[in-house]
């Protein structure tokens, strides 16, 4: 089952830890919320629930 640990405000930022993370060799997705039509849509970046800790701290790790 894949697990929500983030969600992106923009496309760039979510690939850009989409990368950070797979060069760790956590399995990534990523899933637009909400209208894709709309010009700001925000992304979800998913992991495997076994994987979520992991990815969270590596996350976090990045971002600060």
């Amino acid at each position: 089952m894949w697990t929500v640990i983030y969600i992106a405000p923009t496309k760039n930022i979510a690939e850009k830890y989409q990368q950070a993370l797979a060069e760790e060799g956590i399995l990534v997705q990523l899933r637009p919320v909400g209208s894709q039509q709309s010009t700001s849509v925000s992304i979800e970046i998913l992991v495997p629930e076994s994987e979520a800790e992991e990815a969270h701290e590596l996350l976090t790790s990045i971002m600060c």
